[in-house]
Parts: structure tokens; sequence; C-alpha cells
């Protein structure tokens, strides 16, 4: 890649490109895979259904604050300029580092999952090459050459510059949708699925007549919203490169937060419908889903064979496919923007700030794919450990741009802004509580993301430190020259 022929962000970002961006950014590999292994066993098609459509709901509430914000501050680096100029450098150094885990780990998650797809596609087709078993899974060669190369090849496209690449990325998307709906007509209209197949609407509970057990069920899928719409917020980081209005940003995001709880919602219910003949209901086919080999292992897979054979499968498999690249390269720009940001305002090294001639930070994703690299080398067991800390650093950034939003209103006498930004504080800050702090084992982290979650705040503080003491000494250098110089 040339360096050198651009020294700014590029405009090129269309209106459809930006939303091509933020929705890929949402519906990735866990639209597919977590309604049949997470979602019905934690809630059932109901109370699935009723946490996505609430953490929709809430994402709207927090959009506000994020358009208020964009209409301030119409910069490349969203989040992170919003919390710096509220609240200072350390608070925007808190909440940049939080977002860069949280986009960069989505990043290896999509990147992994092909490895669950060929699995149940082709069987052994990339099971060569035994290396070991980390935490109950089989690593083999194949799967690591081609997550690697899945990795190269988006930051390759992602390093076209934000025009190209949102085209690209808006064919995916389209691609994406397409097999989405063909398989949902497809059990629309089959005779091999009926209403029935939905009952219980809920996972069944000890204690069949506790309403909290319902409320409880809803909110434990409800806590991955952050982790679930995290991608509309990708939108304010790329605002430099909009070529269009500002004005067009808050349909945006809010239309790409309602079509991804639509695509979630089709995907628990067709989960619901996958179950193959032999289980009595969906409950004893999920209780076992995760062990099962070849479709049968993907509910929403099995759902799409039941009904179209092995052309729903395979269009199903493309579906999720797409939706994993489109995963991958909005997550790779996302998180380049944001450490570019970061590096021009001295909060990181400048390196990360240089810019290849179409005008895009290489180095920064350069950066995001080397850190991505780690995990197809611990399986995707340990993926459910990057979930829950993307969640996490999600969940700040959304605080952090919720209560920015509230102190400017307060500034303006903005009424109306001051109830939104509240609330998404509110919000957001449920959500990180709910998952750092162990009141309810069924919602908290794993002991592991704890751990992960500890390096990278050790690793974000050294880093701050480091680069505070420099530019200091820098200064000091400085002002002694030119003392020096004044004699």
């Amino acid at each position: 890649m040339k360096v050198g022929r651009k020294d700014h962000l590029q405009k090129g970002l269309s209106v459809l490109s930006a939303w091509s961006m933020a929705f890929g950014c949402i519906v990735g590999s866990g639209a597919f895979i977590m309604p049949g292994r997470n979602f019905l066993r934690k809630a059932g098609p109901m109370g699935a259904l009723a946490a996505m459509e609430a953490a929709a709901f809430i994402m709207l509430i927090i959009s506000y604050s994020y358009d208020y914000m964009i209409r301030k501050f119409p910069v490349s680096g969203g989040q992170f300029i919003y919390a710096k100029k509220a609240f200072g450098v350390v608070h925007g150094f808190i909440c940049a580092w939080f977002l860069c885990l949280c986009y960069i780990t989505l990043i290896p998650i999509n990147a992994t999952a092909f490895s669950i797809i060929f699995r149940a596609l082709s069987g052994n087709i990339l099971q060569f090459g035994h290396i070991y078993t980390f935490v109950g899974y089989d690593i083999y060669v194949g799967e690591l050459i081609f997550a690697v190369a899945v990795l190269v090849s988006m930051a390759l496209i992602s390093a076209m510059g934000s025009g190209s690449a949102g085209r690209i990325q808006t064919l995916l998307v389209i691609i994406m949708l397409l097999g989405v709906f063909i398989n949902l007509w497809g059990i629309i209209r089959s005779p091999a699925v009926n209403s029935s197949d939905l009952l219980p609407m809920f996972y069944p509970l000890k204690d069949s007549g506790s309403i909290m057990g319902y409320v409880g069920q809803i909110m434990s899928v409800m806590i991955l919203a952050p982790w679930a719409y995290v991608g509309f917020d990708v939108v304010p980081l790329l605002t430099e490169e909009s070529d269009f209005p500002r004005e067009s940003i808050k349909p945006i995001m809010d239309t790409t937060i309602l079509s991804g709880c639509a695509v979630y919602i089709i995907m628990i219910f067709i989960a619901a419908w996958g179950k193959p003949a032999r289980y009595a209901s969906w409950v004893s086919y999920v209780r076992v889903v995760q062990d099962l080999e070849g479709v049968e292992g993907i509910a929403t897979f099995s759902a799409a064979n039941k009904v179209l054979g092995s052309t729903g499968v395979l269009v199903m498999s493309l579906s999720a496919m797409m939706a994993m690249l489109t995963c991958i390269l909005g997550f790779y720009t996302a998180a380049g923007r944001l450490l570019y940001s970061m590096a021009r305002d001295r909060l990181i090294p400048s390196w990360f700030m240089k810019l290849n001639h179409n005008g895009v930070p290489y180095n920064s994703l350069i950066f995001c794919m080397a850190v991505s690299f780690f995990a197809p080398f611990i399986g995707r067991t340990a993926m459910g450990w990057l979930v829950d800390i993307s969640s996490i650093g999600g969940a700040v950034g959304m605080a952090y741009t919720s209560l920015a939003s509230v102190k400017f209103a307060f500034s303006e006498g903005r009424n109306d802004m001051i109830i939104f930004g509240s609330a998404g504080f509110i919000f957001s800050v449920i959500f990180a509580v709910m998952l750092l702090i162990p009141f309810w084992r069924e919602y908290a982290l794993q002991w592991p993301s704890y751990l992960l979650l500890f390096i990278w705040v050790i690793l974000g503080g050294v880093l701050f430190c480091v680069r505070r003491f420099r530019i200091r000494n820098k200064i000091r250098e400085i002002r002694r020259t030119k003392g020096f110089l004044s004699k």
C-alpha cells in the first residue's frame, strides 16, 4: 500500500453505504448461530422476541444522544470525541479504549464462525492438520488458514477506501438479506411447519406460575443488547467520510436498529421451526443442538433443510457467510477510524494515524488484523468470552455518549435531550453492571472474560500513562529550548 498521497480522511460514503456499514455490523454470525444455541435456550421464542424488541427500543432512545452529539461535533472519532469534549481527555481515552475492545473482538468472533459453518456443511473439509485442543475445541491448520485468509482479505477491502468498501459492503448486505427472506418465504409456505411448533412460547420454568421467571428469561437475552445492536454507533465514526447531509444520520441509525431487530426475530422463529422430526419440541432440540453434527447442529440451517432441502441450506449458509463478512468489514472500518482519531489527539502513537493513498488509516487496520489473529488459535468455545467483553465495551461507549448529551443539553436548556440522554445512560449502566457484577449467575461474565477485561484495562492504563509522560517531557523540552534561545 502506497503512502503519502492523502493526508486526511476522504469523503465518498453514500447514505446506502453508511446504512450497509451499520447494518452489516449489527447482523453478523450471531444472528444465525445464537438463536438456537443461546436465545431459545434462555427465553424461548416469545421471550427472545420480547427481549430483542425491548433492546431495540432502548437503542432507539440512545440513538437520540448520538444524533445530538454528531450535530455538535461532526468529526471522525464519534464517542471518543463526545466523551473528551464533555469530560476531558482521561474520560475520552477510557471511552475509546473500551470501544476498541468492543469493535476489535467482534472481528475475530465472526472470522472464526466460518469453522462452524463448514463443519455443519462439509464435515471435515477444513479439519486437517490437528494441532491441539483448547477448552474442548479442536484446532486445525485448515481452519486457521481459512480464518486468517478472511481477516486479511477483509482488511485489504477496507484499505480500498470508504467509498469502495461501502459499495462492496452494500452488495454483501443485499445477498445476505435475500438469503434470509428466501428461507423465511420457504418456511411460511411449507406444510412441514405449523404454529404449534413454536410451543411452548417460553423456555419451561421449574415454577410454571412465576411471572418473574419469565421476566428473568427476557432479561437474560436483553442483557446482550450492546453486543446485538452495536453497529448503529459506527455511523458517527464515519462522519468525516460521509458524503450526505447530517440530517440523514438519525434515520440511518434508526432504520439499521429496526432492520437488525427484524432479522434477529426472523432468525429466532426460523430456529424454533428447525427442530428435526425426532424431537418432541424445540425445547428438547435446543438442549442438545450444540452437540449435534451436520446441519442439525445449527438450528437455522436445520430449518432451511427442513423446508427447502439442500438448496435451502446452501442459501442460508451463503447468507450467514455474507453476514460474517459484513461484520468483519464494518468493524475493521469502525475500529480503524477510532484508533485514527485517538492518534490524531496524541493519545496513542502517531503510527496509527498514517493514511494510505485511499485516505485510510492502514496502520490502524494492520493493528486490528494482527490482534484478531490470536482468536483462531483459541477456538470457538472461547468466543463466548469475547462476546461478553464486547458487550461491556459497547455499553461503556453508549453510556459516555448519553451522559455527554445530558451535559451539553443542560447548558442549552434542551429538556428533551436531558430526558433521552439520562434514560440512555441509565440503561447503558444497567447493561454493564448486570454483566460485571455477578448478582445473577445467568447474566454475569465467565471468569476468563474478567481476566481478558482486566488485561485490557491494564494495557490501556499503561499506554495512557506512558503516552502522557512522553508528551509532557516533549513540552518541557520545548519550553527549555525556547528559554535557552531567548537568553
